[in-house]
């Protein structure tokens, strides 16, 4: 049976979606990084989910700072939503809000669009939309998109190359904490092809969106692809439905461990996107397909210039 998503106006209030996130935490530029994070490991020493990423009390001395920020990490993708430890929380405010000042954002108003970067293509959205290869953690769009999986909760294995680790990284775990409050508001998985919104918190992005693509093991079949067009449309259907959302960042939905091939999932990707902004041309300023590999670059630069011909 058919699950119903929950609406958005069943859940904003719980995570408190329309009220800008401030840790209440200052940044201290005293504050060294490699101490704030040997804190929090000790903190977590007696923490029991803590216990899973293989932390013991005084394991960070034996680290060097990489390996100690790598552990913390470790701990914190492996521990399930949940009250941290006295002090915990406000530790974990002070060494994100740093991380987050130490690293370059790229603000997404200033990406040049489809249409400066790829001239001779014939793609009808190319004057709203952009290609950018780069580190979605970085990227200041008011929201960017999650490929998650149904529980929604994030990756809960260590230092796992997707993008719903990444994102819950940088973010730190009261995105998890959010999720899990809708999660339970939910009562079931989140359907395939369907989203919820967060606020992004130690992310440049104000909001986070999530969404749940689907898994291919094998040929790609109509309902692949209508489950993948969509997880596109539902990311801006949400979106527009939030005051202040101007500019959405797109990952690859499906194309990592969910095995949707790149290609064919740019092709849909373009596709369901200029569909929308032809029905609702003014509500966005720009929606940017963010790629990170290689690969997946050229797999939207074949999408977006085949059988095109110079202007």
């Amino acid at each position: 049976m058919y699950a119903t998503p929950l609406p958005l106006a069943a859940y904003s209030a719980a995570i408190a979606l329309d009220e800008p996130f401030r840790s209440g935490i200052g940044h201290d530029p005293g504050d060294r990084p490699a101490d704030l994070v040997r804190e929090a490991l000790d903190l977590l020493g007696d923490d029991p989910m803590a216990v899973r990423a293989g932390l013991r009390p005084g394991a960070a001395d034996r680290l060097d700072d990489a390996a100690a920020r790598q552990l913390l990490r470790a701990v914190l993708t492996v521990r399930e939503p949940g009250p941290l430890p006295t002090g915990t929380a406000r530790v974990l405010e002070a060494l994100l809000a740093g991380e987050r000042l130490a690293r370059d954002t790229v603000d997404a108003a200033s990406l040049p669009t489809v249409r400066d970067t790829l001239p001779h293509t014939t793609y009808r959205a190319d004057d709203r939309t952009v290609l950018w290869q780069g580190d979605i953690t970085t990227l200041g769009a008011d929201a960017v998109v999650n490929a998650a999986n149904s529980a929604l909760l994030g990756c809960f294995a260590p230092m796992h190359p997707c993008i719903d680790n990444a994102i819950h990284a940088a973010a730190g775990p009261r995105l998890r904490a959010d999720c899990h409050t809708i999660m339970s508001l939910q009562g079931h998985p989140e359907p395939t092809g369907t989203a919820k919104i967060t606020r992004g918190y130690h992310l440049p992005a104000r909001y986070v969106l999530h969404t749940v693509g689907p898994i291919v093991d094998g040929p790609v079949r109509p309902l692949h692809q209508q489950a993948l067009a969509s997880s596109y449309r539902a990311c801006l259907d949400l979106a527009a439905e939030v005051d202040g959302i101007r500019s959405v960042a797109f990952c690859g939905i499906s194309t990592g461990v969910f095995g949707y091939p790149r290609t064919p999932a740019a092709r849909i990707a373009l596709d369901t996107v200029a569909d929308w902004l032809d029905l609702h041309p003014e509500r966005f300023d720009r929606v940017i397909f963010n790629v990170y590999a290689d690969h997946d670059l050229a797999a939207y630069v074949h999408a977006l210039t085949e059988g095109t011909r110079p202007r």
